[in-house]
């Protein structure tokens, strides 16, 4: 089938679910998924919607500071090259979908610019409809969005490739890499090509980190040699670069206000902590107090990005949860009785026997949140005091869960169409 044909199928497929009818053709999964939430969401599918530009001043406040910065490089030498023969362009966004980096073929980027496909742009699913940055960034996952896949209808003559890249350090979503151009011109090989990249400048942002360490061991390392108990050096996402005096923990989550001085940390206890180039020297002089934690925010009000604050005697400290995590601690909030492994996973999954993939990530989550659950069942602790922040609108909650207990909670939203 060729591009052309391709598109006319796609454009009676987007037809008839918008109509509520049966398609010729079924949509890709994550594309029906798009326009469920797109339809919940209230975006037009004929009306080309578009959020305010950044200024250019706010457009290099945000370069500056983005992590994808130092990463240009590494995204221009695997991807420019081909372009301009392909007829593509490159385009980098941040977390948001704001366009902060455009580059390629200067027809296609007049093009884009007729699009509203420009630098400083907000490219955000819920504003301009499925697309390949906005969709990324909600999924979480590459997606290539081809033709009348794109909710809006202006949009039908483009293709787009999008490929999320995370921080290694701390799996953070820092933005999306994505490749377009004119719909005669993308290659279904244009999605691998992307996501490579962006592996690789994942790759690079790693090297970087360990690099970092080694600095730091370096310094730490002397220091060490000289304290006769527990102690260990770690940069600032808390990464561990040398210890003495107990095991070495890959990564030890820091409270929120964290500086010199006397800090009780969740999984050392008390510390005296003292400033090194790249990190922290902590000296542990007391044994870790689970029952100090007093109360945890479960924030997710802000879509796919979902929180856990905890608050204790000697401050607080955030974790930025995994989409998998934010679904189990969101239920163990709903539950303050508990829930067995089996009883989540069939939460979770339809399915109660999964319950080897339910205590792994219950493991990980535990060690991140240390005295805050507990097991058997698993609940939150007795003693800890548990506030649960959802989204204004029900259907924003935990937009990528499949879950069948989230799904159920968001019960309340309303849209038309029908989609299969």
């Amino acid at each position: 089938m060729d591009a052309r044909e391709a598109a006319r199928l796609l454009k009676g497929v987007r037809a008839a679910a918008l109509a509520g009818g049966h398609p010729p053709a079924a949509p890709r999964p994550e594309i029906a998924e798009s326009w469920r939430r797109m339809l919940a969401g209230g975006v037009h599918p004929e009306r080309d919607a578009r959020s305010r530009m950044l200024s250019a001043a706010e457009t290099e406040e945000r370069r500056q500071t983005s992590p994808l910065r130092e990463l240009l490089p590494v995204l221009r030498e695997g991807l420019l090259p081909e372009l301009d023969e392909a007829l593509h362009i490159m385009v980098v966004a941040d977390a948001d979908g704001r366009l902060l980096w455009r580059e390629g073929h200067s027809s296609i980027l007049r093009k884009a610019d007729r699009l509203g496909f420009a630098v400083g742009a907000d490219w955000d699913e819920a504003v301009v409809g499925t697309n390949g940055v906005g969709t990324a960034l909600v999924t979480r996952r590459p997606v290539q969005v081809f033709s009348a896949e794109h909710f809006v209808s202006s949009h039908h003559d483009w293709t787009c490739a999008g490929a999320p890249v995370r921080d290694p350090r701390d799996g953070r979503l820092l933005g999306v890499v994505d490749v377009s151009g004119p719909l005669a011109t993308m290659h279904p090989a244009t999605l691998s090509w992307v996501s490579s990249v962006a592996r690789l400048a994942e790759r690079e942002l790693r090297v970087r980190h360990l690099e970092s360490l080694e600095r730091l061991r370096c310094v730490a390392a002397p220091l060490l040699a000289r304290i006769p108990g527990r102690a260990v050096a770690v940069d600032a996402h808390g990464w561990t670069a040398a210890v003495t005096g107990l095991a070495p923990p890959e990564r030890i989550p820091l409270p929120k206000s964290f500086g010199p001085g006397r800090v009780w940390v969740p999984q050392l206890g008390d510390c005296v902590v003292e400033p090194l180039p790249g990190g922290w020297l902590l000296s542990v002089t007391g044994e870790g107090r689970g029952a100090a934690v007093a109360r945890v925010v479960l924030d997710l009000s802000r879509g796919a990005s979902c929180s856990a604050t905890v608050y204790g005697a000697a401050g607080s400290w955030s974790q930025e949860l995994s989409p998998r995590h934010a679904e189990l601690l969101f239920l163990l909030a709903e539950s303050p009785r508990g829930r067995s492994a089996a009883e989540l996973s069939e939460e979770l999954f339809g399915d109660p026997t999964r319950t080897v993939t339910v205590r792994a990530e219950l493991s990980r989550v535990r060690r991140h949140l240390a005295g805050v659950l507990t097991h058997r069942p698993y609940r939150f602790a007795q003693d800890v005091e548990v506030e649960l922040i959802r989204p204004g609108d029900p259907a924003a909650l935990l937009p990528h869960s499949t879950a069948p207990a989230v799904i159920r909670a968001r019960l309340g939203r309303t849209g038309t169409g029908v989609i299969p």
